[in-house]
Parts: C-alpha cells; structure tokens; sequence
C-alpha cells in the first residue's frame, strides 16, 4: 500500500474537492504516523510500519509556521478557504491542540479571516472537555463513523482502545448538536483473510438511522 506523509507543519494549499483551496496542518512527527486508530484504508500506513521517533513540534512551532506561511500567501496574493488539521494521523493526540486552535483562530482572523477552520478526527478523544470545546470553535469539525456496528469498525478501524463503541460516539456526537460534518468510508474488499464490506443494505441501513 502506497503511503503519504507529510515533512512540514504547515503544507499546501491544495485543491480539496469539499473544501476549495486547503492549507493543510500536520501537528505530529515528521518521521512517521501517531494515531489511536489503525485504519486498514489510511494513506498514512499502518501504524506498526511507521512509528515515529520524533517529537511533536511545539504549541510555539505550529504558531509560527503557520504565521509565516499565512504572510507569505498574502504576499503572492494566494487566497485560501480553508485551514485543515489532519497531517500523519489523529492531531487531537497533540497536548496542547486546544491552545493551538486559539492561536489558529487569532492567525486567522488577523491573516486571512475569510477563511474557514476545519479538523479531520476520527472523534475518540472527543470525550474530553478540552478537545470537544475546541472543535466547537472551529467551523467544520469533520468526525469519523465508519460503520454502526462494533465488530464492523473494530475490523476497518482498529481503534486501539478497548472501550470503544459506536454507542458511545454516537452519545457524544450528539453533544455537537448536529454542527459538524460526518465522514464516513463505505468500502469492500478483504484485509488479513477477512471479508471487509460496510455498504451492505444492513450496514448502510444501520447506518442511517443512527
């Protein structure tokens, strides 16, 4: 499987299909992947393959990178629609995400206050209080449900705690009060000998009426 990782904080803009132009926003190692999931379908590798032996950058790295690169688009006369957290796996995981979203908004606002804010999460650190507050602060927080079902998700997902449900993160979904974009990945296929499919009329029936 072909990977993708990104080597800098900040990177792009790129043309996102949902989003416009992009300014990605990696805030984990540059040498690998950190993520609580283990996706069979990630771009980022899986996570045994690609264990990272650096630091995360800083609260003060992130602000500046992302400083000087919104400078530099303003300079060339590059106009963007969106900042999008995702980078080399989950950036909920990073310490200090909620203040670096604070510092993201005053970036932004003073920048490039058209812009919008967006997080790509797989949602299992929404739990805690800080990182729920802080995606309610930005305008597309983009949350992960690959299936209604446990043994469906713990076979396409493989989250690496082992009270996860999908009860659960449905409960704590629903705190958003609907303000928020779900991903979903509807695929088929098989991973490891097993039969991998949650487009089913089951699976996507369950799907629907969670």
């Amino acid at each position: 499987m072909s990977t993708i990782l990104f080597s800098e904080i900040v990177f792009g803009p790129i043309h996102s299909r949902r989003m416009g132009s992009s300014l990605g926003m990696n805030l984990l190692p540059f040498d690998g992947k950190l993520c609580n999931f283990d996706c069979i379908y990630c771009e980022c590798g899986f996570n045994e393959n690609f264990r990272t032996r650096t630091k995360l950058p800083s609260r003060q790295n992130v602000k500046e990178a992302l400083k000087d690169k919104l400078i530099k688009l303003n300079e060339e006369g590059a106009k963007i629609d969106v900042i999008t957290f995702a980078g080399n796996g989950e950036p909920t995981m990073h310490p200090e995400f909620a203040d670096v979203i604070d510092d993201t908004i005053e970036l932004r606002n003073k920048y490039s206050p058209n812009a919008k804010i967006s997080v790509l999460t797989n949602g299992i650190s929404v739990g805690k209080q800080s990182i729920f507050e802080a995606l309610q602060k930005v305008e597309i927080p983009v949350l992960k449900l690959d299936s209604a079902f446990d043994k469906t998700v713990k076979l396409i997902d493989r989250p690496n705690s082992p009270t996860y449900t999908v009860a659960k993160q449905v409960e704590l979904y629903k705190q958003f009060n609907g303000d928020f974009v779900l991903q979903t990945m509807f695929l088929r296929g098989s991973f490891n000998g097993q039969t991998v499919d949650n487009t089913t009329e089951e699976e996507v029936s369950a799907w629907l009426e969670l």
